[in-house]
């Protein structure tokens, strides 16, 4: 698996390829790893998909002069929830963030990143298990539902139409050979961490095409009028719900 490509005519599940991140390890192993994540996220500019589709509710905020509230699952150490709270400041508007993720450490590490006048709320949990004290507007989440097989991947849109009052925004990542090459190249060039040299061509190969969304969105209950799926270079797919409201 190392030398060669996977099969890209089908997605790969979380228990066929494992990644290293989602077994045990310790807190600064962890630090480390999301350190290099952050950087890998900037040069490949990763969270602009989301702020792009977070924009296109400037208007609405502009009217009802509500804040947003933004729910990020699998939040990491937080830096795509950093970035969309350097967003709303650009563009003036109120927001409620909260940040979502299984791991306790990393949502310490996340605390620790996050300066004490970014508010930011932080939670520990399972996503399945969290249901939000308030409404929520928006959910959003980034490399995060290739950790989940089929089966999760559904129950996790269902949760999210719950949940979410206004819409909600899968970032993840195009399956394809070339990217699966072309990111082991560049991991390893700038030397990120060993966890993020392997597992990166791993969520690549777990990661999805757009029948596999249509497949997951009908699945639970979605039609293709519901949502659009979204390409983005390089190598992001993305799927975007917005509701009426």
């Amino acid at each position: 698996m190392q030398h060669n490509v996977p099969d890209m005519s089908r997605r790969a599940q979380p228990a066929e390829l494992l990644e290293l991140m989602d077994g045990p390890c310790s807190r600064e192993e962890m630090r480390a790893c999301l350190r290099d994540l952050a950087r890998a996220n900037a040069w490949l500019h990763g969270n602009r998909p989301t702020i792009k589709w977070l924009s296109t509710f400037l208007d609405k905020l502009a009217m009802t002069r509500q804040p947003l509230r933004i729910l990020d699952v699998g939040c990491g150490d937080g830096d795509a929830l950093r970035g969309m709270a350097r967003w709303a400041k650009r563009n003036r508007i109120e927001v409620r963030l909260i940040g979502l993720d299984l791991s306790v450490d990393a949502i310490s590490i996340a605390k620790e990143a996050t300066p004490p006048d970014c508010e930011i709320e932080f939670v520990a949990t399972n996503v399945f298990e969290y249901e939000p004290q308030a409404r929520v507007d928006v959910i959003v989440c980034s490399l995060f539902t290739h950790h989940l097989n089929d089966e999760e991947i559904v129950r996790f849109i269902g949760w999210m139409e719950t949940h979410a009052r206004l819409g909600w925004f899968v970032n993840d990542l195009s399956r394809a050979a070339t990217p699966y090459r072309l990111f082991k190249l560049l991991a390893k060039a700038a030397r990120w961490h060993k966890f993020v040299q392997h597992d990166g061509p791993v969520s690549v190969a777990r990661a999805f095409k757009p029948d596999d969304w249509r497949r997951l969105c009908a699945a639970a209950g979605l039609t293709e009028g519901d949502y659009s799926i979204l390409s983005y270079i390089p190598a992001r797919l993305c799927v975007a719900r917005r509701k009426r409201a």
